[in-house]
C-alpha cells in the first residue's frame, strides 16, 4: 500500500513538476474538477484529525492513503479523443451523444450509413512501453519522503462545500429515478450507500457529526 499508493503519488507528482515545468510549481488556475478533488482532500484531513483525537491511528493513517489514492485516480493518464474518434468512425451526430441516459437507448436508425472504420488502438512496442513508463509511470523514490505537516481544518470552504452539495442532489436524484423506475435491489443499494456516503462527507465539511447508518444496529 505504501509503496503503490502513497509512494507512487509522490514520485509520479514530483516527476511530473520536474519534467514539465523545470522542477518549479507553476502557477495554476482551479476548474471545477480541481475544486472537488480538493474538497475530498479536505474532507479527509478533517477525518484524519479527528481519529489522531480520539487516538485510533491505524484508521487515520487510511485517510492519509486515501488523500493518495484521489491524488492518483485524478493524475491517470485517460484518452478523451477516443469517444470523438468513435463518433466520427459512425459519422454520428454530436447531439445524439451529448447526453449519457441510465438506460441503453438506439441511436442509429435503419439504413444509417456510417464511415471509414480503422482500429482505434495500435500495440505497443517495447520501447515505446519503456519510453512512458519513464514519463507517466512513476515509482517509489529512494529516499523516502518526509511527512507533511498538515494544519487542523475545521470546515470546508464555501466553494468546496456547494461542490459537495450539487454531489449529492445529482446522486440523489440518480436514487430517485432508479426507485421510480423499480431497478434492481443491488443497483439501488449502490447507488445509496454513494448518496450516504457523500452526505457523510458533506457533514464532515460543514463541521457536523456524520449521522450514524439507520436500520441496523449492532449486536
Amino acid at each position: 500500500e505504501l509503496l503503490n499508493n502513497l509512494g507512487n503519488f509522490i514520485n509520479r507528482a514530483g516527476m511530473f513538476v520536474s519534467k514539465f515545468f523545470g522542477g518549479y510549481v507553476p502557477e495554476m488556475v482551479l476548474t471545477p474538477d480541481d475544486q472537488r478533488l480538493l474538497a475530498h482532500v479536505t474532507l479527509e484531513l478533517q477525518h484524519y484529525h479527528q481519529l489522531l483525537e480520539k487516538v485510533r491511528i491505524r484508521d487515520a493513517l487510511r485517510s492519509i492513503l486515501t488523500i493518495s489514492r484521489h491524488g492518483n485516480q485524478y493524475i491517470q493518464p485517460y484518452m478523451p479523443t477516443v469517444s470523438a474518434t468513435i463518433q466520427a468512425q459512425l459519422q454520428l451526430p454530436p447531439p445524439a451523444c451529448s447526453i449519457l441516459l441510465t438506460n441503453f437507448l438506439c441511436t442509429l436508425p435503419a439504413g444509417h450509413q456510417i464511415g471509414t472504420v480503422s482500429p482505434l488502438f495500435q500495440k505497443l512496442e517495447n520501447d515505446q512501453i519503456e519510453s512512458l513508463r519513464q514519463r507517466f509511470g512513476g515509482g517509489q523514490a529512494k529516499t523516502s519522503p518526509k511527512p507533511a505537516v498538515v494544519e487542523t481544518v475545521t470546515t470546508a470552504k464555501p466553494q468546496q462545500i456547494q461542490a459537495l452539495m450539487d454531489e449529492v442532489t445529482k446522486q440523489g436524484n440518480i436514487v430517485r429515478e432508479l426507485k421510480a423506475q423499480k431497478a434492481d435491489k443491488n443497483e439501488v443499494a449502490a447507488e445509496v450507500a454513494k448518496l450516504l456516503d457523500l452526505k457523510k462527507q458533506l457533514a464532515v465539511a460543514e463541521g457536523k457529526p456524520p449521522e450514524a447508518p439507520k436500520g441496523k444496529k449492532k449486536k
